[in-house]
This record gives structure tokens, sequence and C-alpha cells, in this order.
């Protein structure tokens, strides 16, 4: 009797609970309000902030008239490809392309990449202004023939190896900071208007010259720093060695010579006429 009554309370209960289900199917559904639903709101487009932590620097913006400068200290022409380190804005990269140059922007944060992406798109270069997020310091620099960068000192130290590398000139331009005791080979003001961050710096890859060549003269021997060398050609003292890139000039002797380094050889005029020399190690 206890199972029966049970099951009878059992069914009973199901029939109730179809029931309900029915009726609440057929109710009509509920009137719209007559309000419009709130529309989301859309993110702000991304602004740089001055002073913005970055992955090895803050940013701070370049002044065009220095970006001007740079490029005209480097003699930039469409023939050149030129790399901006931290390209932040993009305003460096983009100038480049105005002047006719293929330039590329390595930069580390990718807000700032995009944002230099849409102001190249806006000023009509993005044929050939164009950015990658990289690391600067695992960036293979070995195709640019100009690079700037806008960097802290140490930054710049610890690419000054890689740079040293590179074929012999290019041209490096960089916005107020030095590279220690590697003198820069012209340093100049942008001048106008422009109040802070005005020092552009200039320095041109030198060929490598140290060792002993072989001249008809004799031996040339040379110790090296940077762009300057000095040492003895055949016994005589050289005086006021310096190089720009490939272009080495050097007194000896009480002559001068001009001569161009390709790799093991160099190539130009002495006092006697023309100046050969091989690297012998």
């Amino acid at each position: 009797m206890r199972t029966h009554m049970t099951r009878a309370a059992l069914v009973a209960t199901l029939l109730v609970t179809a029931s309900s289900f029915s009726i609440a199917q057929t109710k009509p559904a509920p009137k719209p309000s007559g309000k419009p639903a709130a529309a989301a709101t859309a993110p702000s487009p991304f602004e740089p902030r001055v002073g913005q932590s970055g992955k090895d620097v803050v940013w701070v913006p370049s002044p065009q008239a220095l970006v001007d400068r740079m490029l005209d200290m480097a003699k930039l022409t469409p023939k050149d490809f030129l790399m901006d380190l931290g390209s932040g804005d993009g305003i460096t990269v983009i100038t480049a392309a105005k002047r006719g140059a293929r330039a590329m922007g390595i930069e580390y944060e990718p807000q700032m990449v995009e944002l230099s992406k849409k102001n190249a798109q806006a000023a009509g270069m993005a044929d050939r202004a164009t950015f990658m997020k990289a690391d600067l310091f695992e960036t293979d620099l070995s195709k640019a023939d100009v690079i700037t960068m806008f960097l802290l000192p140490s930054i710049n130290m610890r690419l000054r190896p890689t740079i040293l590398e590179l074929k012999p000139g290019t041209r490096v331009v960089a916005n107020t900071f030095d590279m220690e005791d590697w003198e820069a080979d012209e340093q100049q003001n942008a001048g106008g208007n422009c109040t802070s961050w005005c020092t552009a710096l200039l320095w041109i890859v030198p060929a490598k010259v140290q060792g002993v060549w072989q001249t008809p003269q004799g031996e040339l021997t040379l110790t090296q720093h940077f762009q300057f060398a000095n040492g003895t050609l055949g016994g005589a003292q050289i005086t006021d060695g310096r190089l720009r890139g490939e272009d080495f000039a050097f007194s000896a002797g009480g002559g001068k010579f001009q001569v161009k380094v390709s790799g093991t050889t160099m190539t130009g005029t002495g006092p006697a006429g023309a100046f050969t020399a091989t690297k012998k190690n």
C-alpha cells in the first residue's frame, strides 16, 4: 500500500510540473520597453605619453628639426636603407621615407608599432616606411646604410660592438647621447625653434687597418683606435692618421697619403704617386 501511494504521489507531481511548464511556454513575451539598449563604450585610441616606460628606455619624442638635421648629416639618399632603433612614433622612419629612402623602424612595444604604421599610412609612406616589433639587440643591422637612434648612453654602449662590425662607411646618427671614447665624426645642433634634445652626433664606421701591411715603401705598421690610426711607414712616423669609412688619410715622411681600404688591400696616392698596400697580419 505504501508503495502504491508513493507512486500515485509521484504521478501527481509530474502532472503538476508538466502543467506549469505548458503554461509558462504559452505566456506572451514581454513587450519591449521602447528604450534603446545602451551602446558599448568604445575604447579610446592609443596615445603615447612622454616618459612612458619601454623595454630598455622611456619614450621621448624627437623634434622634427633634429630629425631633419640627423638625416642631413647622414647624407641620406633614395638609394639608402635606413634602420631606426627604438623607432617610437615613427617620425624618423617616415621622414626618411619622404626623402625617397627605404626605412624600417625597430620597436619593442606593440602599441607603438601599430601607431607608427597608422602614421605612415596617414602620411602616404606605408610602401617605404615599415615597422617591426623586435628586440634591437637581436636584430640584424648588416643591411643598413644608415642607422639612427635616440637611446640612453648605456644602450648605445651595448650596441657599439655590433655597430663596429658593420660594413665600413655605415653612417650612424644619434640624438644627444654619445658612445664614450668612440668620438663622433661630427656634432651639430638642430637650431631653429628646437628647445630640447637638439644635438645630433654622427659616426662613420671605420675600416679595420690595425696590423702590418706590405708596401713598396716598406712595411706599414698601424695601431688603430676607432677612426684614428698611428704607426710607422718604412721607419717614418705616421701622423694625422684618420679613417672615414673606407677612406684613410695620413702623413708620413713629410708627405700626405690618401687611400681607400678594401678588406686586405689599400689603393690610393702618396707623395710619389700611386700607393698600394697588402695586409700581412
